[in-house]
């Protein structure tokens, strides 16, 4: 049985009803309403409106940049085309780390503001209290670890996180940390296959891989990434659908191109 197709709303229950059932989730990131339209109206299970947009839509770095503004922008925006999926938010950089408070009134803001369904923030451990005062306030929350890119000046580099058994020890204990504060569910970006199997196997709630192998509950990838509007991002865990970056810049030479021959518009395409 599939609940795929006969769900007319995405909820966390619904989540939860499909890693007991086997159904693998899917989920890809949506910065903007026509996007996020498509994505929906496809199937999607969950649309991540991923603090990545400080590098696929603003062309910085590293997502340290983006401000919660940026984030209530691009979710109302997502939250406005979707009928049926589940839509996430990230908390942006030094939005929650080291203040409950602080967090607490994030996420209030991004759910009253944008109308989202919940948030994801990244960390074990040293946000648990920021997690426990969001999910209390009725906020759902949704756990990243791994490869947690807003902590990327601390890791130094973009590497596979978690090979060596210790760090690896840490990130299960982390794990088992964030479901007891409550998380729905938890993002693992960036481990080896292994642990990704281990940590699904041992949690009751559901997991989503990003370059975290098959074995997880459901997989995530960024919408540039997948529809290849990217060109120089080629991690091993990513898997292109479309050439879009080729496919639209030779649109855009051919719709040049006929301007500068006086072809367009012809005598049916004008008053």
């Amino acid at each position: 049985m599939s609940i795929h197709g006969e769900i007319k709303r995405v909820t966390t229950h619904t989540l939860q009803w499909m890693k007991q059932h086997d159904e693998k989730i899917s989920m890809l990131t949506a910065y903007d309403f026509s996007m996020a339209r498509i994505f929906d109206d496809a199937g999607i299970d969950v649309i991540l409106v991923g603090d990545s947009a400080s590098n696929v839509m603003a062309g910085h770095e590293t997502t340290l940049p983006i401000t919660l503004e940026h984030m209530i922008y691009h979710a109302q925006s997502v939250v406005r085309a979707i009928t049926r999926c589940l839509v996430v938010v990230d908390l942006p950089f030094g939005s929650y780390q080291g203040n409950s408070k602080e967090a607490l009134n994030t996420a209030i803001r991004i759910m009253k503001e944008a109308g989202a369904h919940a948030i994801k923030l990244e960390g074990g451990e040293e946000v648990v209290e920021s997690i426990r005062r969001i999910i209390s306030a009725g906020v759902p929350v949704m756990g990243h670890l791994g490869l947690t890119p807003q902590s990327i000046y601390q890791f130094g580099t973009y590497a596979v996180r978690a090979k060596e058994e210790e760090e690896a020890e840490t990130l299960m204990h982390n794990a088992r940390i964030l479901q007891e504060a409550g998380c729905f569910a938890l993002v693992l970006e960036k481990i080896p296959a292994s642990l990704g199997k281990k940590v699904a196997k041992e949690l009751k709630i559901p997991v989503i891989g990003i370059g975290a192998g098959m074995h997880v509950d459901g997989q995530v990838l960024v919408m540039h990434d997948m529809l290849g509007i990217t060109k120089d991002f080629s991690p091993r865990f990513l898997r292109r659908y479309l050439n879009l970056y080729d496919d639209i810049k030779s649109a855009t030479g051919r719709y040049i191109a006929d301007i500068k021959s006086k072809d367009f518009p012809n005598e049916q395409e004008q008053y």
